[in-house]
């Protein structure tokens, strides 16, 4: 429990530092992706991508999976949409996969979050290990992830 409530408020909080970067910081002109309108969106999303990153390393689970997508996205939490909001967060105990309308919006991400956490960018997610329990994955699972990942979405161009 203490691990997701670390998760949301890290996330609250960085989501609150990306949305002050005004829109010139960084290029988002890209038109923002239109939000997916049936209850099971097409193609790879977080969720997809957190059951596939457990399914190929083994495991039932990556550890309690909880939707934290309020915590990076406003339009989420109800509130004005912002270009830099993410798609979907689903946070395990293991890793948070934060998805992203386009790979610019989750290369920002990556490059903002502070030096001492790491971040991995695959294509329009992006891979989190900052959450307490997430900081004892090792980086040799931390590397798998990451490279299932790169396969899971090389599988759904």
């Amino acid at each position: 429990m203490r691990t997701r409530t670390t998760a949301a408020v890290t996330g609250v909080a960085l989501l609150l530092t990306l949305v002050a970067c005004g829109p010139t910081d960084e290029p988002t002109t890209e038109s923002k992706p239109s939000a997916p309108t049936s209850s099971q969106p097409a193609g790879l999303t977080a969720k997809k991508a957190a059951a596939g990153l457990a399914d190929a390393t083994g495991v039932k689970t990556l550890g309690d999976p909880q939707d934290n997508t309020a915590g990076c996205s406003q339009k989420a939490a109800g509130e004005e949409p912002h270009p830099n909001d993410c798609t979907a967060l689903i946070t395990t105990d293991t890793v948070s996969v934060y998805e992203f309308g386009t790979p610019k919006v989750a290369a920002h991400w990556v490059k903002e979050m502070p030096k001492d956490a790491d971040w991995r960018q695959v294509g329009r997610f992006a891979l989190a290990f900052g959450a307490r329990d997430q900081a004892l994955t090792s980086d040799e699972r931390r590397d798998e992830l990451e490279q299932a990942l790169g396969d899971l979405v090389a599988k759904d161009k």
